[in-house]
């Protein structure tokens, strides 16, 4: 693969350009995820619970605790907070673990609400395929519910650096997530390894491919190998109104591994991977990421060549690859970029 180096390039006007099939920087092909091995136990069939409605605390901070929060996230449904009317800082004891059987949950923080890690573990976790979080269908990794959405919170010191599959605030896999006018801050995962990411939030499997939806959000200060805000396998994203500052990954020898190297790199801010994938940002905001390999701000790759990169109104500058790039801050495998109205430099 033959490496940029320093690109000084702003793009301000509608800019369309088609990218050329080339050596890819990552293994060919998602990992695949078994539903149904020989001899597993089959799924237990329950009705889906409907949505409720809890409250955590009962008007003062103190009550306001990580066991509250826990036990709101298993019971499922819609979560607001009555913590006072100061802001407050919440400290897990444990991962809040969304229960499969839930047919939504949603966290409303009002914009009063910090969830802390405390760097020690991951914040908030939803799988539909663990087990121990109820297994309800044998397509696990398709199916509509939960439906987990984080509304006016904040996420600060998550680390999920022992965790396989990364995302130091919000680990997401099956249903649909849905990311709204929340702040994540210093989040970290594992600093070397050539696929995982999501220093902030990684994402595995949607609903029928549907895309992440995130707005009027702000990722900071993450750290990971890949991907130290978002990081995905075979998912699309649609990103709106949200900044990204300050995020590095920090892995090094790229995706497949160069020798003598733990592999990783690449996606300062945003890492995408997989076949047919799209992301699409609209009306906001990349600087100040760094990727040791690959793509300061934004890593994308299609393995296919099927998937497409759309940048609106959007602003993406000082974002340094210290590796290869295909744009400033840009590495781009795909069918397609279209970028309008936008400055890229």
């Amino acid at each position: 693969m033959r490496r940029a180096g320093a690109v000084a390039l702003a793009l301000v006007v509608a800019v369309a350009a088609s990218a050329a099939p080339a050596q890819s920087v990552v293994e060919e092909g998602a990992p695949a995820h078994p539903l149904v091995e020989e001899g597993a136990l089959a799924p237990v069939t329950r009705p889906l619970r409907p949505a409720a409605t809890s409250v955590v605390g009962t008007g003062t901070r103190a009550s306001c605790t990580s066991r509250a929060v826990v036990r709101a996230v298993a019971r499922g449904g819609r979560i607001s907070f009555d913590c006072g009317p100061d802001p407050v800082t919440i400290v897990m004891r444990r991962t809040a673990k969304v229960v499969n059987t839930s047919s939504e949950v949603v966290l409303d923080g009002g914009g009063l609400v910090t969830l802390s890690g405390q760097g020690r573990r991951r914040i908030l976790y939803q799988d539909t395929c663990d087990r121990r979080q109820v297994w309800t269908t044998t397509h696990c990794d398709d199916q509509a519910t939960p439906r987990l959405v984080v509304k006016r919170m904040r996420f600060v010191d998550g680390d999920a650096s022992r965790a396989d599959e990364g995302g130091g605030a919000l680990y997401a896999r099956g249903g649909r997530l849905r990311i709204l006018d929340s702040v994540f801050e210093g989040n970290r995962c594992a600093r070397t390894g050539p696929d995982v990411g999501g220093g902030a939030v990684r994402v595995l499997d949607q609903h029928r491919d549907r895309p992440v939806v995130v707005r009027g959000s702000t990722f900071t200060g993450g750290r990971c190998s890949n991907g130290s805000a978002l990081s995905s396998i075979g998912v699309s994203w649609r990103i709106t109104s949200s900044t990204f500052s300050d995020n590095r990954a920090v892995g090094r020898g790229a995706n497949p591994a160069r020798p003598g190297t733990p592999g990783g790199g690449s996606g300062g801010a945003i890492y995408l991977d997989g076949n047919d994938i799209h992301l699409a940002l609209d009306r906001s905001t990349l600087t100040g990421n760094r990727a040791r390999e690959g793509g300061g701000a934004i890593f994308f790759v299609s393995n296919d060549r099927t998937g497409t990169l759309t940048i609106r109104d959007s602003r993406l500058t000082d974002n340094p690859s210290a590796g290869f790039e295909t744009l400033p801050g840009i590495f781009f495998l795909g069918a397609s970029r279209t970028i309008t109205g936008s400055v890229v430099r």
